[in-house]
C-alpha cells in the first residue's frame, strides 16, 4: 500500500532552486512505495545486496544526467538528484522488507532515511536517539513540511558549489556518478542501522511535536 503527501502547486518558472528542491523532496519522502521483498533469514546479506544494486543503478542514471556540459548540464541538476532518490527510495522500502519492517514505513522513516547523512541537523526533530534506541516520530505534515525546507535550503547551497562539474562534460560525469553511488551508499546504512535496530515511534514525544507545529 502506498501513502501520499499531496503536493502543492507552484509556479516553476517563480521557484528558487532551494524552493524547488523542497517540493522535490516533500514529494519523494511523501510517497512510501511497496516492495516486493519479505523478511529474510539473513537480513544483513539482502540488504546489502540491495544496497549495492541501488548504488550502481543510481551511479548510472546520474552520470548519464550529468553529461550534457554548460549551461544545459545546470538545467539537470534537479531532476538528477529526483532520480537518484526515487532509486534511494525504493532501496529503503526494500531494506525496510528484508527486516520485516515494511508495513510500518512511514513518511518519517524515508525522511530520515533519505537525507539523515546530508541535512542531520534539519532531522533532529524526527530521529532522536534516547539511550541505545533511535526513536522515529511520527511528525504531522506541518513539520514535515518545516523539515523540507531546511533540507531544501542545505542542498541548494550544496549545489551551487557542485554545479561548476556541468561545465566539464566527461570529468564531471564521472564524478557525479561517483558521488551517487557513494551517496546511496549512505543512505543504505542508515535504512541498514535503523531497521535492523531497535527504532520504534515514540508516541508521547510525536504529540509534543504535532502540538508545537500546531502552533
Amino acid at each position: 500500500m502506498t501513502r501520499h503527501v499531496p503536493a502543492r502547486r507552484v509556479d516553476a518558472a517563480s521557484e528558487s532552486l532551494g524552493e524547488r528542491l523542497t517540493r522535490a523532496v516533500l514529494d519523494i519522502a511523501g510517497h512510501v512505495p511497496g516492495s516486493d521483498e519479505h523478511a529474510s533469514r539473513t537480513p544483513d546479506d539482502r540488504a546489502r545486496a540491495i544496497a549495492s544494486a541501488a548504488a550502481n543503478k543510481a551511479a548510472l542514471a546520474a552520470g548519464s544526467l550529468a553529461l550534457p556540459p554548460g549551461p544545459l548540464g545546470w538545467l539537470t541538476i534537479v531532476p538528477e538528484l529526483v532520480a537518484i532518490w526515487r532509486i534511494q527510495r525504493q532501496m529503503v522500502a526494500d531494506i525496510a522488507g528484508v527486516y520485516g519492517v515494511g508495513a510500518d514505513l512511514t513518511r518519517s522513516h524515508m525522511l530520515y532515511c533519505l537525507f539523515r547523512h546530508a541535512a542531520a541537523q534539519a532531522l533532529r526533530d524526527v530521529g532522536v536517539q534516547v539511550g541505545a534506541r533511535l526513536l522515529i516520530q511520527d511528525v504531522p505534515l506541518r513539520l514535515i513540511e518545516k523539515v523540507a525546507a531546511k533540507i531544501g535550503l542545505s542542498l541548494s547551497k550544496r549545489l551551487v558549489g557542485r554545479g561548476i562539474t556541468r561545465w566539464l562534460p566527461v570529468v564531471g560525469a564521472l564524478g557525479v556518478g561517483a558521488y551517487a553511488y557513494y551517496d546511496t551508499g549512505q543512505v543504505a546504512r542508515t535504512a541498514i542501522t535503523l531497521f535492523s535496530g531497535d527504532a520504534t515511534p515514540a508516541p508521547r514525544r510525536a504529540r509534543s511535536l504535532r502540538a508545537k507545529a500546531a502552533r
